[in-house]
């Protein structure tokens, strides 16, 4: 009996560990949520963060010139390709290529000996011709001659003449001349060559006048017109501008592009440009009154659109804005900003909007041209 009395006692005992395990569990836990109470009473608050710094301008207007841009090519107002009229062989070349030449200057002639020698025959049949003419004229009152004899008489001179002035013209053919003052490219043509109709014998080009032709989408047809102002700048000359004035306007709109063919008229005293440059052309347009500029590092790009952080009671705020004409290194806003309003210019990606700034006025990068 003892020995079961002691069993139970221990079996007990066994059962009542876990339930003071659980007490003591609690009671540290209780005691640790004293302390932490106690301890936060006494805590003092946490601390705001600073303003954070960002560059920023004050939004103004100004007078914006205008443009449309577009890319063309130079082409000369009097150009050609010397060519015979007809064949022959080349006697005499009296030009050396590059240099200028006036009008009507001869430049290569072919040989013409047989021209001018039917020439010389012409002419002394025009005489005699003449001769038989007056004669008869002085003998038609007397009767010795008859009306029809006088006729033909005077039917030959003008055969005569007339033979004279077809030989004339031939040889005129023989010689090729300048139709009008120019510079002479690189001769094509040898002395002594045989060149039949239409050979290409050098170029002639007038450098005095240029005409810079240029194509613009169908949407800005409403800006152009004749005598407008142009601008062309070419990298042949970075440093050089061109004033031009619109000269002609093609009628029809091109069906596979939807641009209009514009052509512009400009003076070359100094012989810079040549035909056939690559150029750059502004049609000048209006200027756009109370334009608002801002730097391009102003615009913040996302997938919902472009905006920009205002800056109102220290507190930087996102406002969507529209964006236009990009000028250099500014931009054009068109819908969203207002004069006078305060824009962060730099330090964006460290401000979250509605955080604090402090603002540090930034200079106006320099207008773009």
């Amino acid at each position: 009996m003892p020995s079961a009395s002691f069993s139970s006692r221990r079996w007990l005992g066994l059962r009542a560990r876990p339930f003071g395990i659980t007490v003591l569990l609690l009671a540290c836990a209780a005691g640790a949520l004293f302390v932490w109470r106690g301890g936060g009473a006494d805590a003092k608050p946490t601390a705001e963060p600073p303003p954070t710094p960002v560059a920023a301008m004050v939004v103004r207007t100004e007078s914006l010139p205008r443009s449309i841009e577009a890319i063309g090519s130079l082409q000369a107002v009097r150009q050609l390709t010397l060519a015979p009229e007809v064949a022959g062989r080349v006697t005499a070349i009296n030009f050396d290529a590059g240099t200028d030449v006036a009008a009507g200057a001869p430049l290569v002639q072919l040989y013409d000996a047989p021209l001018r020698a039917a020439r010389a025959v012409a002419v002394s049949k025009g005489r005699f011709a003449q001769l038989q003419e007056k004669r008869s004229q002085g003998l038609a009152p007397s009767g010795f001659v008859t009306q029809e004899t006088l006729q033909q008489r005077q039917e030959d001179l003008k055969q005569a003449d007339a033979s004279v002035e077809q030989l004339d013209a031939q040889i005129a053919q023989t010689t090729i001349r300048a139709p009008f003052a120019g510079q002479i490219g690189l001769r094509k043509v040898n002395l002594g060559q045989y060149v039949n109709a239409g050979d290409a014998l050098a170029t002639l080009t007038a450098l005095d006048q240029l005409y810079a032709n240029f194509t613009v989408p169908q949407q800005r047809l409403s800006n152009l017109k004749v005598g407008g102002a142009v601008t062309i700048r070419t990298d042949a000359y970075p440093d050089r501008v061109f004033e031009a004035v619109i000269n002609a306007i093609e009628p029809q709109v091109a069906e596979d592009t939807r641009n209009v063919l514009v052509q512009a008229l400009f003076d070359n005293p100094d012989r810079l440009l040549r035909p056939g440059l690559f150029v750059t052309v502004n049609v000048v347009l209006p200027p756009q009154l109370d334009a608002i500029v801002v730097p391009v590092t102003a615009i913040q790009t996302s997938a919902s659109g472009e905006s920009v952080l205002v800056v109102r009671d220290n507190k930087a705020i996102g406002v969507a804005v529209k964006t236009g004409q990009r000028i250099g290194e500014r931009v054009v806003v068109e819908q969203g900003l207002s004069p006078g309003d305060h824009i962060v210019t730099s330090g964006q990606l460290r401000v979250m909007p509605g955080a604090v700034v402090q603002m540090t006025m930034a200079e106006t990068p320099e207008k773009g041209r």
